[in-house]
């Protein structure tokens, strides 16, 4: 039996989401045939390219659409585009750095609005950072592009999502169908022509798709469109973040028309259970966790007489199959904690599953992926390491914990050096006691260059009302450690939280402020609060003074809620201010 496993667009652009690469590690230690497509990455290289531009701006042409001034400049320059998208494409992929000071050539690149606001190239790269400057500069040039096929072709598109607002709060399906029904734009036609050719090459049994986020939903639907019109015969199994948050309480039966298994949680029980009865060695009653259509009605089906595999049954990532070659590394800020989510190919591992603390109010602590805690032995995790290095040539790792328990990454690190294997590595953490100066010194040593974790707030009387299990005096102490142990520090913030005003929030930005100034962050983004199902807001309101209003059950997604806030503050007014200071805090 072939497996074929897609993440449709759009994730990241600079390395791949590590769903399908860690669920073909897992289906391959079972014996199965296994590939593997990043259609978002593929994607891009087609669209961005001299063929890909030309295809555009003929498809913009022929619409005739009226369009702003920016785009109309784009236009009247595509002959630039034209000349100049393969060079940069060869440079944002590091094949070829020789083009960085002719990028940076302020007569190279064709500018549209995206380059109105630049901070001060020579004071944020230097003389020296010319490789950096024009990584910088090449990213403004593909954004440009972006704004245009938003604009002229499609108000979808996005580089790391792409229709997210029919996957956000989908409460009904319809939405969803109506939009699936429409005709193809130039950029699905060519996602389409993409999931076909590998079609035709691996010509599977089944199709995964992972839906992660509401911005890969639509194309993912698009794609399990398309398998179920040309190839029928072929099962889809799809699963991933989205549906684990969102789809707990489907009852529309309308989404079997695309798919047919619907997995929740952890993948790798449920996929082999549905593998195993295509295969006719299990009963439909013996699959897990997962939903399908019987009678044009939703079935939920969990036996559960098998366990989930633990942390340390679930094998290597397998990243073969994956263009490592042709991701992008781009740098969208001048700031160098800022640029790891989009500089560099790092491998994704996972130290622990879950969350060992799960107590934080605002987050879905009532599901299995944050509450079943389970870590690997760091032999196991180190082992892991060494062949990823082996398969990917890279050996910069990001870890994607929840949060990383300081107890195995202290062992991780201390197995790193005594293997004496060199690596960089960044990770979500909590702001725990047990970061200590030491502590931070031995992560350094190992290879760790960043963590992120959550300040939240920035309120101690806030904090405490969500559980968070850490203060503005710890969260500070801890900071100082990694700081002084050359370890960058990004945090998230949060406001809106129930009960929060006005003068919590100007405080909270005020003690930002002094994080940066004393160099204890170096980076820093506000998330609104919002309140989940899953959560304990969601879940227990009153315990927050606020209410939660009365709503019909949705068919469809059903985890964001509405929340009515006694305390009256207008949380959004301070939306734009807060996101500006922490931008200039960010420059210095």
């Amino acid at each position: 039996m072939k497996i074929f496993l897609i993440t449709p667009p759009f994730t990241q652009l600079n390395t791949p989401y590590p769903a399908t690469p860690y669920l073909k590690g897992f289906l391959k230690s079972q014996g199965y045939e296994v590939f593997q497509a990043d259609l978002g990455i593929e994607l891009i290289n087609k669209i961005f390219s001299r063929e890909g531009f030309q295809d555009l701006f003929d498809s913009i042409h022929q619409s005739g659409k009226r369009l702003s001034p920016n785009s109309c400049h784009i236009l009247k320059n595509q002959a630039s585009y034209l000349q100049t998208i393969d060079q940069v494409m060869s440079f944002l992929q590091y094949r070829d750095n020789t083009q960085a000071q002719l990028i940076c050539n302020e007569t190279f690149l064709p500018r549209a609005s995206r380059f109105d606001f630049m901070p001060d190239l020579e004071w944020a790269f230097g003389n020296i950072g010319m490789n950096d400057k024009a990584r910088f500069l090449a990213t403004l040039y593909i954004e440009d592009i972006g704004d245009l096929i938003k604009e002229a072709v499609t108000p979808y598109f996005g580089f790391s999502r792409y229709a997210e607002k029919l996957g956000m709060s989908a409460h009904s399906f319809a939405p969803l169908e109506k939009a699936l029904q429409q005709a193809e734009n130039i950029i699905e036609v060519r996602l389409l022509e993409l999931l076909k050719r590998h079609i035709d090459q691996v010509r599977p049994d089944v199709v995964g798709i992972t839906l992660p986020f509401p911005g890969n939903l639509y194309a993912g639907l698009k794609c399990a469109q398309f398998i179920k019109k040309h190839f029928p015969n072929i099962k889809i199994v799809a699963g991933g973040g989205f549906v684990n948050t969102e789809l707990r309480t489907l009852s529309d039966p309308a989404i079997f028309d695309y798919l047919d298994f619907i997995t929740l949680d952890d993948g790798e029980r449920p996929f082999l259970s549905i593998v195993e009865f295509l295969q006719g060695k299990k009963n439909q009653e013996e699959l897990t966790r997962t939903f399908i259509r019987i009678d044009d009605k939703v079935q939920y089906i969990y036996e559960d007489k098998e366990p989930d595999f633990n942390h340390a049954e679930t094998g290597c990532p397998d990243y073969s199959d994956l263009l490592l070659d042709k991701y992008l590394s781009l740098i969208e800020m001048a700031n160098p904690m800022h640029r790891l989510w989009s500089d560099g190919c790092w491998n994704k591992l996972t130290v622990a599953h879950g969350c060992y603390w799960h107590k934080c109010s605002f987050c879905d602590t009532t599901l299995p992926y944050i509450q079943r805690f389970e870590s690997a032995p760091a032999a196991v995790l180190v082992d892991r390491m060494e062949q990823v290095i082996a398969q990917t040539g890279h050996r910069g790792f990001h870890f994607v914990d929840e949060a990383a328990p300081p107890a195995v990454l202290k062992n991780v690190a201390k197995e790193l050096l005594r293997r004496k294997i060199r690596i960089s590595w960044w990770t979500n953490i909590r702001f725990e006691k047990a970061f200590t100066e030491d502590l931070c010194r031995l992560l350094a040593t190992s290879g760790c260059i960043a963590v992120t974790g959550g300040l939240e707030a920035a309120s101690d009387r806030l904090l405490k009302l969500m559980n968070k299990g850490v203060t503005i005096r710890q969260t500070a102490q801890v900071c100082d450690h990694f700081s002084k142990a050359g370890i960058m520090v990004h945090a998230y913030l949060m406001y809106g939280f129930p009960t929060q005003t006005r003068q919590e929030t100007i405080d909270a930005l005020e003690i930002v402020r002094q994080f940066f100034h004393e160099g204890l962050i170096q980076s820093a983004f506000w998330h609104v609060f919002t309140a989940t199902a899953h959560s304990d807001v969601g879940k227990n309101p009153q315990k927050y003074s606020c209410t939660i209003p009365d709503r019909p059950v949705g068919g469809f997604a059903n985890n964001d809620l509405i929340h009515d806030d006694h305390s009256g503050v207008e949380h959004q007014a301070f939306a734009q201010g807060l996101n500006k200071a922490v931008y200039n805090f960010m420059h210095g």
